[in-house]
Formats: structure tokens, sequence, C-alpha cells
């Protein structure tokens, strides 16, 4: 596995419940800025295997970017189990609900 790859999943395993991290917020902890396609790839591909709480990345507008209807409603459903509060357009709070390893 990659070094990228190994901080990327690390930077998500970090995210605690009730929060959410972006795309490009996970990349620019993990190492590379301009990396957020490849956090997308990465999660993909490497969710299933290594357990990932996938459902708690989100693009950079605090929306669910997932255009597949089932897996949509599911991070949807699996975000507010966890009290995070999604908008009915499938939008997140990111002033409320973003988590920051630095604070």
């Amino acid at each position: 596995m990659q070094p990228y790859t190994e901080r990327v999943i690390e930077v998500i395993r970090s995210i605690p419940e009730g929060y959410v991290m972006t795309y490009g917020q996970v990349a620019r902890l993990a190492g590379s800025p301009r990396g957020a396609r490849q956090v997308v790839r990465i999660l993909h591909t490497l969710s299933h295997i290594h357990k990932l709480p996938w459902h708690r990345v989100v693009n950079a507008k605090g929306e669910i970017a997932i255009k597949d209807d089932e897996s949509r409603l599911m991070q949807e459903l699996y975000l507010q189990d966890e009290g995070v509060v999604v908008n009915p357009k499938g939008i997140i709070d990111l002033e409320k609900f973003r988590f920051d390893p630095a604070e």
C-alpha cells in the first residue's frame, strides 16, 4: 500500500462519530492538498476492506456527493444516526459538524 493511501485511511479513521470531513480536508491532512479525487478512489475501493467510516466524508459544500440513490440514502441515515443533521437537499452544516483535528 502506498504511504499516501495509508495516511488517508488513518485520517478517515480519525473522524469521530457525529462529525464529517470533506474530501479535500482529508487529502490535505494526508499530505496532498490537491488529492481529493484520490480520496474518493480510496474510499470507493478500500472502505469495505478497512471498515472505514466512509459516510463521514462529504464534498466541500457539505453535500452528500454519492449519486446512487440507495448509497446516498444509506449515507444520510448513517449520519443522522450519529446526530449529524442533513437537510432535505442532502447538505450538512460544515460550521457545526466539520471535524477539525487541530481544535
